[in-house]
């Protein structure tokens, strides 16, 4: 997906935005807080840590000026790890990644140790709706998506327009096509899948976990029936092999999966942005989306003028720049505006088009469906973890749940409390 002219384009962006730098921030490099703050190293805490990823952004901010230490996924492996170490450690600077769920939680000081400082951005208007104001800011999107092949290997050229994400069950079904179904409760992906499939049963009044039970049962019936591949962690190479007709994948890296087809199966899915063999799922509710994005903590001992100096670090990371540089090199979407004009000059990509109900408000509650899956996500958890959701082993499965006899108020706590 790499755009055309792109070095010109951000050649131009960099110019305009050194012209109208002022004094807060820009690429303003290491020396920002202070020359008795310039070997200052910054400590990071992320999900967002694939090797390649932390090797590319200590690199990347060695050249802007500034010392970083972050995990990679041989350390540090989820969001709800990272954030735990950065608890426990009390060393973080900066934290960045997670979603929605996780963030809500950071900002409303769920957590002991961890306290998100006031702080604003130069760039702060580019990016929307993905901001916390005074707090954090979006860096990147990727929603959650189900495609599926319009081959001999799926539907034959039917499309597949649905309502809600539980209904491809009783499609699939009806069609005789297989799905592919993710096998663990844990997962930023999975979780994702799950809350899509359970965003049109929310019902704030019901003890299991705010969900209705017919979701809970659409979920088990979407789990029990699809089909899992012990060599595969990801939906979309079943999908490509043309083992399964549906499959799940996130936006970020789908281009790159689909380029690459070519070398994992004889009949691979064709044309990346421009399908020739395989569709989107089109469902009325549109998909769950997830922001990663930046903040700075507010860690004792850390004087003022290092305290800049981590500011101009976040300055310099979550600019138009930096997010056409790290998009480009991981094939991923940014919140920056400034940076979505230089990378796609042709238009949004029709993954990125597809509505938003994860900021949809839920109705009665006051808050958005991000933020009520924030606050039974521990709930949610639970439940799947207590019932067995997901398995490895066919042959091992767990029987289907006696729905009208279940003791809501135990299954929505940890096993052993």
């Amino acid at each position: 997906m790499k755009k055309t002219s792109i070095f010109v384009l951000v050649l131009a962006l960099l110019l305009s935005l050194t012209a109208c730098a002022g004094g807060n921030g820009g690429n303003s490099g290491g020396n920002q807080g202070g020359d008795d703050a310039s070997d200052y190293v910054i400590r990071i805490y992320s999900n967002s840590n694939s090797p390649e990823r932390t090797t590319w952004l200590i690199n990347a901010a060695k050249e802007a000026g500034f010392e970083i230490s972050i995990d990679d996924t041989s350390v540090i492996s989820g969001d709800n790890v990272a954030v735990q170490a950065a608890n426990e450690n009390k060393d973080g600077d900066i934290i960045f990644g997670l979603n929605e769920t996780r963030w809500g939680q950071l900002v409303n000081n769920q957590y002991e140790n961890v306290r998100i400082m006031d702080w604003t951005p130069s760039w702060a208007d580019k990016v929307g709706v993905y901001k916390y104001d005074g707090k954090a800011y979006g860096l990147v999107i990727q929603n959650v998506l189900m495609l599926y092949r319009t081959d001999e290997y799926g539907t034959n050229g039917e499309e597949i327009h649905l309502q809600h994400w539980g209904d491809i069950v009783d499609y699939a079904k009806e069609h005789n096509l297989v799905w592919y179904r993710q096998n663990k409760v844990g997962g930023t992906t999975n979780a994702n899948i799950n809350s899509s499939i359970l965003y049109p049963y929310v019902d704030p009044s019901s003890p299991a976990g705010g969900v209705s039970v017919d979701g809970w049962k659409k979920l088990w019936e979407y789990c029990a029936d699809g089909k899992f591949f012990v060599d595969d962690s990801q939906g979309i190479r079943p999908l490509i092999r043309g083992d399964v007709a549906i499959g799940t994948f996130y936006s970020s890296s789908l281009y790159g999966e689909i380029d690459a087809g070519d070398g994992v199966s004889d009949h691979p899915l064709k044309g990346t942005t421009e399908p020739e063999n395989w569709q989107l799922c089109d469902f009325a509710d549109g998909t769950y989306y997830i922001a990663e994005y930046l903040g700075i903590v507010d860690k004792e001992g850390r004087t003022e003028a290092q305290t800049e100096h981590v500011k101009a670090f976040a300055e310099w990371f979550g600019s138009a720049e930096t997010q056409i540089a790290w998009s480009e090199e991981f094939d991923s979407y940014p919140c920056n505006e400034d940076a979505v004009k230089v990378l796609y000059p042709n238009g949004i990509p029709p993954i990125y088009q597809i509505e938003n109900f994860a900021l949809k408000e839920i109705p009665g509650t006051g808050a958005n469906y991000a933020t009520y899956v924030a606050a039974h996500s521990a709930e949610w958890t639970n439940i799947l973890t207590n019932l067995g959701y997901y398995w490895n082993d066919d042959a091992k499965a767990p029987t289907t749940p006696d729905w009208d006899n279940l003791d809501w108020s135990t299954l929505t706590q940890k096993q052993g409390e």
